[in-house]
């Protein structure tokens, strides 16, 4: 039986997908347009469709070393996110200890501050660690600000697992440490799926750090690479927008394929088992 409501649900859920639909789109076939009839009809369906763009791109070796300086840091950024991120909230949910939810507490601070608010004091630290021009200069502190949100997601997941499957492997002999590595992250692949989703996508998508802290065209990511793509004297959109929409496939394929586990690592998060 239809109702009012559900069709309420419906029209705010297609404005919401209109809203990223349709500029995606506009991105995707911007490519294959020329720039006065970019000018003309940003929006339109091409008149002419011209493949020379895309195959430009494809065809520089630039743009794949952009794609896998991209790629190591992401991939890199996610591993340690990750990995350092269920080890602490493993212990914040599974270890009772003085201070605890202080120290919980103090973590997600870095919830508060803004990433560009500490730009300068964070290349004066890679400068001095002499991490610049390398990709550990941006692996590092993007694992530094994504540690506090997959903390706090983690912690949530992991303190509703039940007690008794620890209690019975520890009757077995099995450790903290163990336990961790041989039962909590098989059982979390969901949102293990989740924070791995989201850090990559920022991490990929990630423009000002990798500005400040590589001056080595060798070593730049794809988001300082499409300055490449730009043209000389004037602004050629259709070959950015040609990029850009390359260098978005891969973000939007790990997306899509880790949707399911991302559904269910939220749900499994926020409610109360």
């Amino acid at each position: 039986m239809f109702e009012w409501k559900d069709a309420g649900r419906i029209s705010v859920l297609l404005l919401v997908s209109s809203l990223i639909l349709i500029p995606l789109a506009a991105t995707v076939l911007g490519g294959f347009k020329t720039s006065g009839e970019l000018r003309v009809s940003p929006f339109g369906i091409p008149d002419q469709w011209h493949m020379e763009f895309y195959g430009e791109i494809f065809a520089d070796a630039n743009f794949w070393r952009y794609l896998w300086n991209s790629l190591v840091i992401s991939l890199l950024t996610v591993f340690l996110t990750v990995l350092m991120g269920a080890m602490a909230a493993y212990a914040f949910a599974q270890v009772r200890f003085f201070g605890s939810e202080f120290l919980f507490s103090y973590m997600l601070l870095g919830l508060m501050f803004p990433f560009a608010a500490a730009i300068m004091p964070l290349f004066l630290t890679v400068r001095d660690l002499g991490l610049l021009d390398t990709p550990w200069g941006v692996v590092l502190p993007q694992v530094a600000f994504g540690l506090a949100f997959s903390i706090m997601f983690f912690r949530t997941f992991f303190s509703q697992m039940p007690a008794e499957l620890f209690e019975a492997a520890r009757v077995d002999g099995c450790g903290y440490i163990k336990f961790f590595f041989l039962f909590t992250l098989p059982l979390s692949t969901p949102i293990l799926a989740t924070i791995a989703t989201f850090v990559f996508v920022q991490s990929w998508n990630n423009y000002l750090l990798p500005l400040i802290m590589l001056n080595d065209r060798a070593g730049y990511t794809w988001t300082l690479g499409a300055m490449d793509y730009r043209g000389e004297y004037t602004a050629e959109w259709n070959r950015t927008l040609a990029f850009v929409s390359a260098t978005l496939a891969p973000a939007v394929v790990f997306f899509l394929a880790a949707q399911k586990y991302i559904v269910a690592g939220l749900t499994g998060g926020a409610v109360k088992g």
